[in-house]
């Protein structure tokens, strides 16, 4: 029997090799292989368990001393408030915050003003003269106001949960995840292990290709929500974790104002946020330095870098080798991540703070990776996969959907006028961003000699005199005009 050349074939001989008959009827069906039986579907349903909603202080993780400070820095700052508006807050059970409320009140750094309810939910607690003289104690090492933070432990248990090594991905949803781009099916047959994998991936190929589009859908096909705390407390100092650019809220019951985040969480620690998976994309402008923890000095707490928000998602760091650090030293600084799954950041007390690393690390690049890239740290990535030119026929088919999206009447013969006086004379390669840079300078055209866009020879010369590089002899260059007529 010959070997199977392509991931079609060996789905086919997989399919015919792996049945079994059933014990009771003889009849034989297909078995799922081993290694996906009992697999989490990235489908959209719910893989992560949610974070228990805590029932005590000890539950929480935090100290007495921690979250009676942060109960009076919050007070300080936004002033009187009901037991309820601080259980909305602090994003903790009343009864646990009401607990170091009436210890505040006994040593006189709280008090009742009014009441706007029934019980101490319903109650309006304010700073006394005392409690505001403490509140100028505690500032010099402590400012931060906000949800109370997890501690890391906590963090790391949620996090493992919700890896996006441990969910499964289908051939179908692989395809589907790729539709709206014309791609050949040996190349989707090579992202597709990749996805499903969860590990690491490096895209390369001439610019213009689609890189970062593939990179964006292989984020949006994960799928599935996961948690993210608002923030997490180590060694006495807090870090912000939820960033509204990269963290988008799911929420059970729609629409949600501008300030829906800050809704009561449901069935899980409302410290936590229920987000869909997170994709977090960086480029030319990525720094080391910004890999690391990031203090803000006027909120007293370290903003956590891209790769600590990407946990549970996707972190893609695309024109990679165009930074302005060495690609080298950028790549060293993955090398222990991707091993071991931790990423270590400094702490200003010296300390190393071991922080996890679980994301799908996508890198794009247009530049050569033999320049790039050594040997020991191509072995890490486990997927090197080219993303080259399209074809003619994959060409064609860009140009037709690009028309279609801008409401212009496709013609083949357009194309045919682009490869003949300018890809081929000029020694120019198509790629696959050209159709859609091209129907868009058409209409470019259109507009400003306001008639209909259309791939009318005079009104296509123009657009492409006008994208791709003229090197002929401009004296010989006869001149064309557009009929506005």
């Amino acid at each position: 029997m010959n070997k199977p050349t392509n991931l079609a074939e060996v789905t086919e001989t997989l399919t015919a090799q792996q049945t079994e008959a059933d014990p009771a009827t003889g009849v034989r069906r297909t078995a799922q292989p081993a290694a996906l039986r009992g697999a989490p579907s990235r489908s959209g349903e719910e893989l992560v368990a949610a974070p228990p909603v805590p029932e005590t202080l000890e539950d929480t993780g935090l100290s007495s001393a921690s979250l009676s400070d942060l109960l009076l820095r919050t007070l300080n700052q936004q002033g009187a408030r009901t037991g309820a508006q601080l259980e909305a807050f602090i994003r903790l059970p009343f009864h646990i915050l009401d607990d170091e409320l009436l210890t505040l009140q006994q040593r006189r750094f709280v008090e009742v003003r009014s009441t706007q309810g029934v019980g101490r939910r319903g109650y309006v607690f304010d700073l006394t003269g005392e409690g505001r003289t403490r509140v100028r104690e505690i500032l010099h090492s402590a400012r931060y106001v906000g949800p109370a933070p997890v501690p890391l432990d906590q963090y790391w248990a949620v996090v493992d949960r919700q890896k996006v090594q441990d969910v499964h991905i289908t051939r179908s949803m692989v395809r589907e995840g790729f539709e709206h781009m014309v791609m050949s099916q040996e190349l989707i047959d090579s992202l597709g292990p990749a996805v499903n994998s969860g590990k690491s991936l490096f895209l390369y190929g001439f610019a213009g290709n689609g890189k970062t589009t593939i990179a964006e859908a292989i984020a949006g096909m994960m799928g599935g929500a996961i948690y993210v705390p608002f923030s997490i407390e180590v060694e006495g100092q807090v870090i912000s974790i939820f960033d509204p650019l990269h963290h988008r809220p799911v929420f059970d019951d729609d629409p949600v104002d501008g300030n829906g985040w800050l809704r009561p969480a449901k069935g899980h620690d409302p410290r936590f946020i229920r987000v869909h998976r997170p994709v977090v994309m960086v480029g030319g402008e990525l720094t080391l330095d910004q890999l690391e923890l990031q203090y803000d000095a006027q909120s007293g707490v370290f903003r956590a870098p891209p790769q600590v928000k990407s946990n549970g998602g996707v972190f893609i760091i695309d024109d990679f080798g165009r930074q302005r650090v060495r690609p080298r030293d950028l790549l060293n600084r993955w090398m222990v991540p991707l091993e071991k799954h931790v990423d270590f950041l400094t702490l200003p007390t010296g300390p190393k703070l071991p922080m996890p690393f679980e994301c799908l690390l996508i890198f794009s690049t247009n530049l050569d990776p033999s320049e790039l890239v050594e040997e020991a740290f191509l072995r890490r990535i486990r997927y090197k996969i080219m993303i080259g030119d399209p074809n003619r026929e994959q060409y064609e088919e860009i140009f037709q959907r690009c028309c279609a999206a801008r409401g212009i009447e496709y013609e083949k013969a357009a194309v045919d006028f682009i490869f003949e006086n300018f890809y081929e004379p000029h020694g120019i390669f198509p790629r696959a961003c050209h159709p859609r840079d091209l129907v868009n300078q058409v209409c470019d055209v259109a507009q400003y000699l306001e008639v209909e866009a259309s791939l009318a020879l005079p009104m296509l010369k123009l657009a492409c005199g006008a994208y791709f590089l003229d090197t002929s002899d401009p004296q010989n260059a006869s001149e064309e005009t557009v009929n506005v007529d």
